[in-house]
């Protein structure tokens, strides 16, 4: 028999439907019959015929005609909301489509499955477990060390003797207090409400989903004594894309992130509030059940075993990395467009000025510069244009961009490191060593590793924005450009890109007040036990939103490069920074006159969050590293010459070709 979960001011009925062809008005009157029999005063209302209301699907929140049938309009538990008229909804509902919900609109549940053993994850691929991309499966080998530690585990509670720290005590503070064996179940979930004690905006979706498929990562590990059926029914929760309320703020980083960890813990024992693609936002239970799935039941040390660990710093972390070097790389693209623009020398990027300082990320970007400007191999007309003028040195926000973005690279190396490390490390406490058959209190939660590494992590990634912000302000500014001020034609009556290069100072200016690291932090808590701790949460929340400010800022300039060009044409650029070129011109038109600009920044912004600047570049900037071309020297007055002082001035552009390989 079909049944619906309906929401009827704050409270959710399940109403189950004997007759297939009831319609929608049915349905409504009877979520309101139902809710008026819970009420001590009816709710408020005299009887069920005169209350008026209408009827809505939670998901995507579509109104629903009362005349329908059910089995037309609705599936077999289907999520719907009676909203009374008359009502003002309440400012604590949560409304049934969180933010980042426009990555669902097209949701496909996945038929791919990724096999977690606790050694081998990425974090491109915990990327795309966010992203709804694949569902999880243990391997087999997993499978055999989980449930050799959940033996000890079992062990331990019908043997031991003496008391074992979260397993037969309590807590912090409390683990001098022992706890009778009637009383293990009641204690892990105990441990869960009191610890679900978190605020703030929850969690999007993708990132709920991170965080619940690292945990099962590090649960597969074989060290934290949680039964192979509740780890089964944890990957059951995950796959069926139920994900738990968790707010974003409440994690000091050390004994885990145990506040947000005791949410996602919290829904998956059926309590707090849980969203699905299919149910919106409604209490955990009926979210479970509309999916076929049970409530895990907590055996001794499980409920620990979910929440302690570094799992939120880390699976935030894995975005801001991955989202770092999306942008570091196709920085580089947007600022050789830049330096086409502003008619700016390549002798910079020489590769043996670059060979004299050996980073890897200086020699990378210097190497990504050549091969987007090299003339010899795709010319460049704007680069002709200026061969002989009198500029003897670019301003370093061009010259320098080796040296400056490639730090950015280097450190983002440097992050992912950590970070991958931490993605298969075991972080809970106790561990448990089921070869040695024994558990043992460590401190392997401690989150100041992945908390560092993002504070560095933002210091190292605002440098583009900071470098990009000078960029727009030379290509918008008439003294240092040679173009019309602003990018604009008749400017006065048009001001062109004035306020986007406001908008790019004001993002710097925001990141150098998060660039503040978190990790310097360090409040004691739990009554001393846990005296230093790592602030890690905040290191990577606000490391995210320093790589969105990035992503912005070069949005901006991206546009002001390409606007840029309008008024070099018809000379073009190099064929990879052409290809670029007619990429933001496939979603935003020359600016002309001024308009309506910022759905014109959110469309570039989607270009580089999406990596189409990357891609579009990348075949030109892989084929040049393969041919390995002579290098393009041509004479500038960058670059002074005793080989060519013999020779006339009109035969500097003789090119003298070195190989790139040298």
């Amino acid at each position: 028999m079909p049944r619906y979960t309906v929401h009827v001011r704050g409270e959710w009925l399940a109403v189950p439907c004997q007759n297939g062809t009831n319609t929608v008005r049915w349905l409504g009157k009877e979520a309101v019959r139902r809710y008026m029999k819970n009420k001590p005063d009816n709710g408020g209302f005299a009887s069920v015929e005169e209350v008026e209301f209408y009827v809505r699907r939670c998901k995507g929140l579509g109104l629903l005609d009362h005349d329908d049938k059910l089995e037309v309009a609705l599936e077999d538990n289907e999520f719907v909301e009676v909203v009374i008229q008359g009502d003002v909804s309440s400012p604590d509902f949560i409304p049934s489509q969180p933010e980042g919900v426009y990555l669902y609109s097209k949701y496909r549940e996945p038929e791919e499955y990724v096999y977690l053993d606790g050694n081998s994850l990425t974090t491109e691929k915990l990327v795309s477990l966010g992203k709804g991309l694949y569902k999880i499966k243990l391997t087999p080998e997993a499978e055999i060390k989980v449930r050799e530690s959940s033996d000890v585990i079992r062990s331990i509670v019908e043997d031991a003797k003496d008391p074992v720290y979260g397993i037969t005590t309590g807590f912090g503070k409390f683990a001098r207090i022992r706890i009778s064996k009637c009383k293990l179940q009641e204690l892990q979930v105990n441990l869960i409400r009191s610890h679900s004690a978190g605020v703030g905006k929850p969690l999007i979706p993708e990132r709920s989903r991170m965080l619940l498929a690292l945990r099962i990562n590090v649960l597969a590990k074989g060290y934290s004594g949680i039964s192979l059926e509740t780890l089964q029914q944890t990957i059951d929760v995950f796959n069926a894309s139920c994900l738990p309320y968790i707010p974003e703020q409440g994690t000091v980083g050390a004994s885990g992130d145990l506040a947000p960890l005791a949410h996602l813990a919290l829904g998956l024992i059926g309590e707090g509030k849980m969203w699905s693609p299919k149910s919106g936002w409604a209490d955990a239970k009926y979210v479970l059940e509309a999916h076929g799935l049970k409530p895990i039941n907590l055996r001794p040390k499980e409920g620990l075993a979910l929440i302690n660990g570094t799992q939120m710093i880390t699976s935030l972390g894995c975005e801001a990395v991955e989202r770092a070097a999306a942008i570091a790389r196709q920085a580089d693209i947007v600022a050789a467009l830049t330096l086409e623009v502003l008619k700016g020398t390549t002798r910079a990027f020489d590769s043996d000025i670059h060979a004299l300082r050996p980073h890897p990320g200086q020699n990378e970007v210097a190497f990504r510069f050549r091969s987007l400007l090299n003339s010899d191999h795709h010319p460049s007309g704007i680069a002709e244009s200026h061969r002989f003028c009198e500029r003897v040195q670019d301003a370093y926000t061009l010259r320098c961009c080796p040296q400056v973005h490639g730090v950015v690279n280097d450190t983002i190396a440097f992050v992912k490191e950590i970070i991958q490390t931490e993605i298969n490390s075991a972080t809970d406490n106790p561990m448990v060593f089921a070869e040695r058959k024994e558990t043992i209190s460590g401190g392997n939660f401690h989150g100041e590793y992945p908390a560092k590494a993002l504070d560095y992590l933002a210091i190292g990634v605002h440098e583009l924005a900071a470098i990009s912000e000078r960029r727009i302000e030379r290509l918008c500014n008439p003294s240092l450009s040679e173009l019309p001020p602003f990018l604009v034609t008749e400017g006065g009556l048009n001001s062109g890109f004035m306020i986007a290069h406001c908008t790019a100072a004001s993002l710097v200016s925001e990141n150098k007040a998060l660039c503040h690291p978190s990790s310097v932090d360090s409040l004691s808590t739990s009554a001393a036990t846990e005296d230093h701790v790592s602030m890690g949460g905040w290191a990577a929340r606000k490391a995210l939103k320093v790589i969105e400010n990035v992503e912005q800022v070069l949005a901006v300039e991206l546009l002001a490069a390409c606007q840029g060009i309008e008024f070099l044409r018809p000379l073009k650029t190099t064929t990879p920074l052409e290809k670029v070129y007619d990429l933001v011109r496939s979603v935003v038109k020359p600016w002309l006159r001024d308009r309506f600009m910022a759905p014109d920044i959110a469309a570039a912004h989607r270009l580089l969050v999406d990596q189409k600047v990357w891609e579009v570049a990348e075949p030109y900037i892989e084929k040049y590293r393969i041919e390995h071309p002579p290098e393009h020297r041509p004479g500038s007055p960058t670059a002074f010459s005793l080989a060519r002082e013999g020779t006339s001035h009109h035969h500097h552009h003789h090119h003298h070709h070195h190989s790139e390989s040298e």
